[in-house]
């Protein structure tokens, strides 16, 4: 899979997100779309999710209960690889450690995507811009640019074997609805995309009104997207990083 000005196909795409269920919510119906096709996904999860929940009851064991969750979820959209980085959930930020943690896995994966949640507050709903979801956001970006590429940035990864590697596109959810510049028909893929959100049950106590309204952003996004009515669709900002209209330094 190709898009306009993209320097190769679409062959690997890492995703990056703060929390077990984010990725499901932004991007996991473009993700079945393109494992269906052949494409291998991995996600990094960046925290460790024990602060989610809504009840006490729920408190022992919650991190692993939550990274399985995310593992049977994962299944429904055909991703198996998946690497949690165990980051305390409420705390994240974009400290050089994060990043190094962050340069190491688009060093492995080498992926032509990465898949990240946005940098930038939604005023327009400020429940997309947790402050570990920003902190991810900005974590990734100094990844991608300049520590990824930077054959001098984190020696002892390339002394381990992870040399240096330009990311070409970034695709973010979660941001400024004024900065999605790409959507994804993700007709037919609706229920797969659900099926993988309610598996997280313990961070969702209506889950009829939980579907309800992803369905309803869906159908929004399709109509901003000048899809049909009746189409779903996800939304990215989508920015090229190491492309034909980039050029290396600038």
């Amino acid at each position: 899979m190709a898009f306009p000005g993209d320097p190769a196909p679409i062959r690997r795409v890492l995703c990056f997100a703060a929390h077990p269920d984010d990725i499901d919510f932004g991007a996991a119906g473009t993700i079945a779309s393109w494992t269906d096709a052949g494409i291998t996904v991995c996600y990094c999860i960046l925290t460790d999710g024990d602060a989610g929940g809504f009840s006490e009851q729920q408190r022992p064991g919650i991190i692993e209960t939550r990274r399985e969750e995310q593992r049977s979820a994962a299944r429904f959209v055909g991703v198996k690889d998946i690497s949690f980085l165990g980051y305390r959930d409420g705390f994240l930020e974009p400290t050089p450690d994060v990043v190094r943690s962050v340069v190491q896995q688009i060093r492995s994966v080498r992926p032509d995507v990465v898949i990240s949640m946005h940098p930038e507050r939604n005023w327009d709903r400020i429940q997309k811009s947790h402050p570990d979801h920003l902190a991810c956001g900005e974590a990734v970006t100094r990844a991608v640019y300049p520590a990824s590429e930077n054959p001098y940035a984190f020696p002892e990864l390339a002394a381990a074997g992870l040399s240096d590697y330009r990311v070409p596109w970034v695709w973010f959810f979660g941001g400024p609805g004024h900065l999605e510049n790409h959507f994804v028909d993700i007709t037919g893929f609706e229920d797969r995309k659900l099926a993988a959100i309610r598996v997280h049950a313990s961070q969702h106590p209506d889950i009829g009104r939980m579907d309800a309204t992803v369905r309803r952003m869906l159908s929004a996004n399709a109509r901003r997207a000048g899809l049909p009515e009746g189409r779903s669709a996800e939304a990215f900002h989508r920015v090229g990083i190491n492309t034909e209209d980039t050029i290396a330094g600038f």
